[in-house]
């Protein structure tokens, strides 16, 4: 079943006007962004919900969310798994790619804004946080994929995880480009990442069961840029008859039929960076049919019982479906972020600095 396929230019705001609405209803008074009324919040999916409002040109409340953030940063510059209602949920562990999602986010925000005062403000939050998840880098470029409830390392790293960083230090390196600001370290450990995620693969789930029943260890490599289009391409294409089901999604792991919006929706974006805007497109109008009667996205379906579950609608769902509209149809000018390498030189930043900054928002 197919839904409206996306071109460049044409954005469907009627069609996705209800995800951003929900968003803004799930928003707590402080900012922060649960999964769902009644649900847990965490860094990272708090930060892809930010993103749609970003998107939606809701931007006074995508400021607010990454507030909360900053407000809720720990002093060494990382953030706990869980949250709810104002409460820490869960201080059993801190992990990386979570607390340096915000480098992500923040970039995303500016991208679309060009407000640099809020860059600034938000500069420091990202520098402790990233230098927290590069303190936890190994000799080998993989990163730990978290501390423990004393910041004891969890010596053990995940492709999804790693390749997630990987995107956020991109992020980093352009926010402080911008300041005029280098930061030479984090280049040299986001390549030590790049070459692990490419050529190290026994570096990655060392001490538990392989994840790559999962097709975020899949497609993310591809998604957050590790890959080049050629490798990209060849990595989509070896596995996407396990992935993909016909029709209705990419499936969360290859062995359960349970295809899920937000994978599904990151894959689309992860076809364009590979270059294959034909099947991102196909895929992304496969999509709508998963949403309720008010236009707001399920988690998944599960195509052998027929059911849609499990029976909630997450909010970073909704950030994930904003996210691959303005990939497809270019409507915003953070619209590559996920589909293209964009290394900013701090010296031609440092050139247009010198020049008027009409154009910049306040």
């Amino acid at each position: 079943m197919s839904g409206p396929y996306l071109s460049k230019g044409f954005y469907p705001k009627e069609l996705l006007q209800p995800a951003v609405d929900y968003i803004k209803t799930v928003q707590r008074p402080d900012g922060c962004i649960h999964w769902f009324d009644g649900g847990f919040a965490d860094p990272w999916d708090h930060t892809e919900a930010a993103m749609g409002l970003s998107i939606a040109g809701e931007y006074a409340a995508a400021e607010k969310a990454y507030r909360w953030l900053k407000n809720t940063q720990l002093a060494d510059g990382s953030w706990w798994m869980h949250y709810k209602d104002g409460e820490i949920h869960n201080d059993e562990r801190r992990e990386t790619n979570f607390i340096a999602y915000i480098a992500t986010g923040v970039w995303h925000h500016y991208l679309i804004t060009e407000n640099y005062s809020f860059l600034c403000e938000m500069a420091p939050v990202v520098e402790k946080a990233i230098r927290f998840v590069v303190g936890l880098q190994t000799e080998h470029g993989d990163i730990h994929w978290a501390v423990d409830t004393d910041g004891h390392a969890k010596r053990d790293a995940l492709v999804t995880g790693c390749s997630s960083i990987y995107k956020s230090l991109e992020c980093a390196i352009n926010i402080f480009a911008t300041l005029c600001e280098p930061k030479p370290h984090w280049e040299k450990a986001r390549e030590k990442l790049g070459d692990a995620l490419r050529n190290k693969p026994e570096r990655f789930d060392r001490t538990w069961e392989s994840k790559a029943r999962y097709s975020m260890d899949w497609f993310y490599p591809v998604l957050t840029g590790a890959l080049d289009k050629k490798q990209s391409l060849a990595r989509l294409n070896r596995r996407w008859d396990e992935f993909v089901q016909e029709g209705m999604g990419c499936r969360c792991v290859s062995d359960e039929p349970w295809v899920t919006v937000a994978e599904s929706c990151e894959l689309t974006m992860a076809l364009l960076a590979a270059g294959d805007h034909a099947r991102a497109v196909e895929l992304y109008s496969w999509l709508h049919q998963w949403r309720d009667d008010e236009g707001v996205y399920w988690t998944g379906y599960q195509f052998v019982e027929d059911l849609l579950w499990p029976d909630e609608k997450p909010t970073w769902t909704a950030g994930a479906i904003l996210l691959a509209a303005d990939a497809l149809t270019e409507h915003t000018p953070a619209c590559k972020l996920f589909v293209e390498v964009d290394l900013l030189d701090v010296s031609q930043k440092r050139q247009e600095k010198q020049q008027p900054e009409s154009k910049k928002r306040t």
